[in-house]
């Protein structure tokens, strides 16, 4: 099975309020029902999910993170990077530092990352530009599809990926970034239907 729609059903899985049909998980994880229907065995086998509710967050976190990998990355110096995302039109989702900074202010918001759409990768290399330099800085476009940007919300003007999407971006990072998964986990533990 795909890692790609594996990491989106887990995505909805983590992320919806309400209760969930087979049917339903694989049409917003835009999967087929037949590979929806046999990871989500695989899922209550390992007591990870029970049908589609999940049963242990902190277990289906790191059963994410045992086959995710890191999206392409592209480095950028900018003085003042959030002003840029709040003028822009382009679709976006940050994550780890800032994102946690504005959600639980734990960590120093030292570097943005930040989840674009791979076709939008030119207008956001361009936009960068005018603002600042290529190369290793303290902004990384990290480039995938719209799978990290679902269900992202918009806090103090900026979005920001989803709170699971978050712990598991934070996760990846590890180090401090890991202490502040850990605590958000508690947090993610109160919102799983």
């Amino acid at each position: 099975m795909q890692d790609k729609v594996k990491e989106r059903i887990i995505r909805v899985l983590l992320t919806e309020k309400q209760p969930l049909s087979k049917y339903r998980a694989a049409k917003l994880a835009h999967a087929s029902f037949g590979w929806t229907h046999e990871f989500l065995s695989q899922l209550e086998r390992l007591k990870l999910v029970d049908k589609t509710k999940v049963t242990n967050p902190k277990g289906l976190i790191g059963y994410w993170l045992s086959f995710h990998k890191k999206p392409k990355y592209r480095e950028y110096m900018i003085q003042k990077p959030l002003d840029l995302l709040k003028k822009t039109k382009l679709d976006y989702a940050i994550t780890t530092y800032y994102a946690e900074n504005r959600v639980q202010h734990f960590l120093f918001p030292s570097r943005l990352d930040i989840y674009i759409k791979k076709e939008d990768l030119e207008e956001w290399h361009k936009a960068l530009m005018k603002e600042g330099l290529y190369g290793k800085g303290n902004v990384r476009l990290l480039i995938n599809g719209a799978g990290p940007l679902y269900n992202s919300q918009k806090i103090q003007g900026l979005k920001i990926v989803s709170l699971p999407q978050l712990i598991l971006d934070l996760k990846a990072e590890s180090g401090p970034c890991e202490e502040a998964a850990e605590m958000l986990i508690k947090k993610l533990k109160e919102n799983v239907r």
